[in-house]
């Protein structure tokens, strides 16, 4: 028997039996028209562009020529050609552009084609992440005229599509973008931009987007503008700014991450103060979508390899997915996979649901904050199970187990760290304006409503947290400075009660249509874990239906 089964090869899409569901369930009209295309894209995502991932992880990180060979400064990167190809195909098969031109699909294109690339390359979903987040704000915000110059060249589908970048991060400021000290100067119909960002990832892009400040007395986010910053002129030169030096990451290594120097950049502006914040924060909206199902997707890359390693691997004369601890943790892993998909698919879906109408933009934000928190723990978590069980082997780079783990550390930190939207949470359930919290009751006692009569201790411990979260937001809600002290907490237990209240609607309607209690105990399992259930004989049913829960299959009676 081989030790080890490759997952590459697969195909991501039509594999995944979670996904499948989703999407019959949003929209079969959808799911029929982009099968095929997601299946390709599937299967493109599952082996050229998971070879591409190891070779640059492994052999060709990016290299900076910050000086031409007669001393000028000049901005090259140089990319191995393997990844320059998986970048800019991905664009080619439309993960950004399908979402525009005259018969554009919903954003979720985008979302799950993200998705499923992340299972392999997130040092090229990020980019993309970018990339649609810059080509989103142009194409709902900026002026006609800077809408009309530049939003084609990040949707074209012809090969030849540029990136996006989104330049807040300055070196004194950090997640505080209120505290901007770029300054945007006045030249003609257009801006000067002058001062240091400090992280700028896709440091290669041909189109980022920047906060700076036109009038340096007014200071804080009301002094802010919003300005988009091409990385070549009009005459094709080269625009003014410098890549410094390129970051030395611990994952993400195959992407560029750069410290730019803004020396009067040429820049066009989107929207004036005080109003640049503001949409700064509409392109990390956009952007934390993407992180939280790039979570998701290498949450399940972390589960299929742990599924791989043990239907293969032999130890003291049996399959080890014979024995009830490697059981125990497979479970484990594939439980809060799926309590991690169905946050960042709520959230995905979301988006769309706001373009059509504003009511739900509360409910959007919300939900984008708890799932960007929530998932990006999640899958650290899962791919330290996942190393655990494959042992060793999963601590060298010849196994993509070490890939993974040190790529989704960045979605931890990416569009804004736990504190940041743990404060960001707090604001929107607080203060005046409490609708978005005033959403979330109501979203989570809908969830709950059928399955309460039938299953119910799994929906008392939703009812216990959500007695646990309004002690918190009441605790702020009366003293503000309990802000600082509650907030992560509230976020903490409001996103994991929202997954189960999910899990809990999904399985109440498996059972209800198609007799199905597979999802229950997926919902059960789940719950059980968050109250730490393991008291001997509560694993009954899990050692009962472990092939059915762990391959998908139906659970007709309990």
């Amino acid at each position: 028997m081989e030790p080890y089964k490759e997952v590459r090869g697969m195909n991501f899409f039509s594999t995944d039996k979670m996904l499948l569901d989703f999407l019959r369930e949003y929209d079969v009209a959808f799911l029929e028209r982009n099968q095929q295309h997601l299946s390709d894209f599937g299967l493109w995502v599952g082996n050229e562009v998971d070879e591409e991932a190891e070779y640059s992880d492994r052999y060709a990180e990016p290299k900076l020529e910050a000086f031409e060979k007669y001393g000028n400064k000049t901005n090259h990167i140089v990319f191995n050609p393997r990844y320059k190809k998986a970048h800019a195909e991905t664009y080619a098969r439309g993960i950004i552009g399908q979402a525009y031109g005259e018969n554009p699909e919903p954003h979720l294109i985008s979302f799950v084609m993200g998705y499923l690339l992340s299972h392999t390359d997130i040092s090229i979903h990020c980019p993309v992440t970018m990339t649609g987040a810059v080509a989103y704000v142009l194409n709902t915000l900026a002026p006609e005229a800077v809408k009309d110059k530049y939003l084609y060249e990040l949707i074209r589908m012809d090969g030849k599509a540029l990136s996006g970048g989104t330049w807040a991060t300055e070196l004194h400021g950090g997640s505080d973008v209120g505290a901007t000290t770029t300054v945007a100067k006045k030249s003609g119909n257009a801006f000067q931009l002058t001062g240091l960002k400090w992280f700028t990832s896709n440091a290669d892009s041909g189109l980022a987007v920047a906060t700076a400040r036109p009038d340096e007395s007014i200071y804080g986010s009301k002094g802010l503008g919003f300005y988009l910053v091409p990385s070549h002129l009009d005459d094709g030169s080269e625009n003014n700014y410098h890549i410094r030096r390129l970051k030395e990451k611990i994952g993400t290594r195959a992407l560029a991450t750069g410290e730019i120097d803004l020396e009067g950049a040429f820049a066009e502006e989107i929207v004036p103060p005080p109003y640049g914040l503001k949409a700064m924060m509409e392109a990390l909206e956009y952007s934390r979508i993407h992180n939280t199902v790039s979570a998701s997707g290498s949450h399940r890359r972390a589960f299929l390899e742990a599924m791989a390693w043990t239907r293969q691997r032999e130890a003291f004369s049996h399959n080890i997915l014979q024995y009830p601890m490697v059981q125990d943790e497979l479970l484990k892993i594939l439980f809060y996979l799926e309590a991690s998909f169905a946050l960042s698919f709520e959230s995905a879906r979301y988006f769309d649901k706001a373009l059509a109408d504003e009511t739900n933009r509360p409910w959007l934000r919300l939900a984008t904050a708890l799932a960007k928190y929530q998932t990006a723990e999640w899958a650290v978590q899962a791919a330290k199970d996942s190393m655990e069980i494959i042992g060793g082997n999963a601590y060298t780079y010849e196994f993509p187990m070490s890939r993974i783990m040190r790529d989704v550390y960045s979605l931890i930190l990416w569009e804004g760290p736990a504190n940041i939207q743990a404060i960001e949470v707090a604001r929107m359930c607080t203060g005046k304006n409490l609708t978005a919290y005033d959403e979330y009751r109501k979203k989570i006692t809908e969830l709950i409503q059928l399955s309460a009569s039938t299953w119910k201790q799994e929906t008392e411990y939703v009812n216990q947290q959500m007695q646990l979260i309004e002690s918190f937001v009441n605790a702020m809600q009366t003293d503000p400075s309990a802000i600082q002290l509650y907030s992560r907490k509230t976020m903490a237990a409001m996103s994991r009660t929202l997954a189960a209240a999910l899990l809990l609607d999904k399985a109440y309607r498996a059972v209800e249509h198609d007799n199905n209690f597979r999802m229950y105990l997926v919902a059960k399992g789940y719950i059980d874990h968050l109250q730490q259930v393991t008291a001997p004989g509560s694993e009954a049913l899990n050692r009962k239906h472990f092939k059915a829960i762990l391959f998908y299959e139906p659970v007709s009676r309990l």
